[in-house]
């Protein structure tokens, strides 16, 4: 990154800043060599200088407090591991005990103090703050303890922290942007401190989950989310935007209630939901031009992203992120099932945004597997509430719906999935209802009669809505099902009616495979656009990650220890596929080999280990070059740290 190192009006007044104040655009703030927000904010103005006496000095964050020309840093970098002269150069000395800490103290500490916490609420709450205050010991837990603490942060705790999110609020961690802000967007967002976001997710409240209409709170989706992006692909911190928009709720019992911290108006209707938006994505991609927008838990995602998708650098999580994950899930369990495409016969429960995106994702691939298109989509029976979707029920479809509704039901009507289940018989049930335990044993029992191997995904998230859980599928199939949820479950040991005694590991099909790779890869290569092919590129590398250790015990998805290696495979498909429909714009990198891409995107990824070695690195540069410049240290810093930093 360059900078400029300009001397002051006294020897021990020294500047440092970015060219042109700013980071430089040529660099990626995504990558081991880019600077926290708080560095970059300290470097600013690491001592006080008056406009006249440099111009430069008028450019600095919105959150700098005028009369200092400093704030503390507002990604939370009070790190103890961090050694006295670093805190020095962050201006955070003296805000935390004095002694610099080993990893290994700091992580005993944290998760000693978690184990005291009673609930997972408490258990929630307590990651916040340390993600608030102490952010990159936060991902360093996260990247070691991706297994224990994604339920804590994310699905499924996140379910009930957003439930009562006015009730618990404490400290702010990503911007709310009002219905009564129209016509003034552009300033609101404009007080966002950071100077440079790459990637926002962005929710409306309107379905988080399968828990409806939650309004504002439905912030702890993006914070989670952006959260993931962090610690699964090394997309920095700093440079994530969780964003809730309150558009009112259609809650009426939020709408009453004293806590509420949102607006007190219902929902607002589609067409002032577009004007919002339209305003919204012009706003965000001026200030941040090439951000990545990624749309979560809007009741009706459809519209918005046919209106944007061809505009900006956008996708939904919800149609694509689950098509893909769960398609890349689905594509082994077909090929290991022996059946092929053309014979399989999929019962999708739930047709919404989720479930029609995840359908149209296997029909793509039945397509590339041979079958017309026509042939691909009559693999597929889509049952929502009033029964199967069939274009004669007498009903008006919703427009996503229209294109699943069979035609060849020769005038029959089937009310329930019971009904539906006999009618078909079929080699798939996929489950993306939020209707907890309606896969019933006799309904597995059935899908064990018909089929050798079945496939049976239970995908709705929370547990507590999963359409069955993974010891009933197991035990009801005779241990031969293929399985993934969207919820975790624990490993199952079970005797088959052979005798045979097997652990069995469920598979989850979880968002969190997919979507920080789709960002990496997307913020890497600089993309115009988030194609189909982009998507589906995605559930390919997925579906490609598995060891041979993996594949021996019947995973259909990595273990999740594996995620950011995971995550590179699936930025350099991402990457690939955007090069070959033209919208990336990082030319430079299309003649790279898949190994040295690898390594590239590798280069490129957040390492919360490595920060504190970062930082001693640049400091020690600094104050070497300083002295070099001076012939001594500046004011305020000992001669025995500039010795030690000149060795670093």
């Amino acid at each position: 990154m360059l900078r400029r190192v300009h001397k002051a009006v006294s020897s021990s007044t020294i500047m440092i800043l970015p060219m042109n104040g700013r980071k430089s655009p040529s660099s990626s703030v995504t990558g081991p060599h880019a600077t926290t927000s708080s560095l970059s904010n300290s470097r600013k103005m690491i001592a006080q200088t008056t406009p006249h006496q440099n111009p430069q000095s008028q450019s600095r964050s919105a959150h700098t407090t005028p009369h200092t020309g400093f704030a503390p840093p507002m990604d939370g970098n009070y790190d103890t591991a961090n050694p006295p002269y670093i805190r020095k150069y962050l201006r955070t000395y003296g805000l935390t005990p004095p002694r610099a800490e080993s990893y290994e103290v700091q992580k005993k500490r944290c998760l000693a103090q978690l184990a005291l916490k009673s609930t997972s609420l408490d258990k929630y709450l307590y990651l916040s703050t340390i993600r608030k205050n102490n952010v990159h010991l936060f991902y360093r837990l996260m990247t070691d303890h991706l297994k224990e603490l994604t339920p804590l942060i994310y699905t499924p705790v996140v379910g009930e922290a957003c439930q009562r999110w006015s009730e618990i609020y404490q400290q702010p961690e990503g911007m709310y942007l009002s219905y009564e802000d129209r016509g003034n967007i552009a300033a609101v967002i404009a007080n966002w401190p950071e100077p440079h976001v790459e990637i926002t997710v962005i929710t409306d409240g309107s379905r988080i989950l399968g828990l409806g209409d939650l309004g504002i709170n439905g912030m702890g989706i993006p914070i989670g989310k952006l959260a993931l992006y962090t610690a699964c692909a090394g997309i920095r911190p700093e440079v994530t935007l969780p964003l809730t928009l309150d558009l009112g709720t259609s809650n009426r019992a939020f709408r009453e209630d004293p806590m509420y911290m949102g607006s007190r108006r219902d929902k607002v209707s589609p067409e002032e939901e577009q004007d919002f938006l339209d305003e919204l994505m012009a706003a965000l991609t001026e200030r941040w031009p090439g951000i990545v927008i990624q749309f979560e838990d809007f009741k009706n995602p459809f519209p918005a992203l046919e209106r944007y998708r061809h505009v900006y650098t956008c996708f939904n999580d919800d149609i694509q992120g689950t098509g893909a994950v769960v398609l890349s899930g689905i594509i082994n369990a077909v090929k290991r099932s022996g059946v092929p495409p053309k014979d399989h016969r999929a019962v999708f429960l739930g047709a919404g945004s989720a479930g029609v995106g995840v359908a149209k994702q296997i029909v793509e691939f039945f397509k590339r597997e041979g079958l017309t298109e026509d042939e691909a989509r009559a693999c597929f029976y889509l049952v929502d509430t009033k029964g199967l979707i069939t274009a004669d029920r007498g009903d008006r479809l919703a427009d996503h719906k229209v294109y699943f509704a069979r035609t060849d039901n020769n005038g029959q009507q089937f009310k329930t999935l019971g009904e539906v289940v006999d009618y078909v018989k079929p080699t798939m049930l996929m489950g993306l209802s939020t209707l907890g335990g309606v896969f019933t044993p006799a309904i597995l029992q059935k899908m064990a009669q018909w089929n050798k191997s079945p496939i049976i995904f239970p995908l709705s998230n929370p547990s507590a809505n999963s359409e069955c859980d993974f010891e009933s599928t197991i035990t009801n199939t005779d241990g031969r099902a293929f399985f993934a949820s969207g919820s975790p479950f624990q490993p199952f040991s079970f005797t088959n009616s052979a005798g045979e005694t097997k652990t069995h590991y469920p598979g989850q099909g979880n968002n969190m495979y997919v979507f920080p790779g789709i960002g990496l890869g997307t913020i890497l290569c600089k993309a115009v656009e988030v194609t189909d092919g982009m998507i589906y590129a995605s559930a390919e590398a997925l579906s490609k990650s598995l060891t041979a250790e993996e594949i021996d015990i019947g995973l259909l998805y990595p273990d999740l220890t594996r995620i950011r290696e995971v995550s590179v495979l699936v930025a350099r498909y991402v990457i690939r596929q955007a090069q070959d429909a033209k919208v990336d714009r990082e030319t430079g990198i299309r003649s790279l080999s898949d190994a040295d891409l690898d390594a590239w995107i590798k280069a490129r990824m957040y390492d919360p280990h490595a920060e504190v070695a970062c930082l001693e690195r640049e400091v020690g540069a600094l104050l070497s070059s300083i002295g070099r410049a001076h012939g001594h240290v500046a004011n305020g810093w000992h001669d025995d740290v500039s010795d030690k930093n000149a060795k670093l």
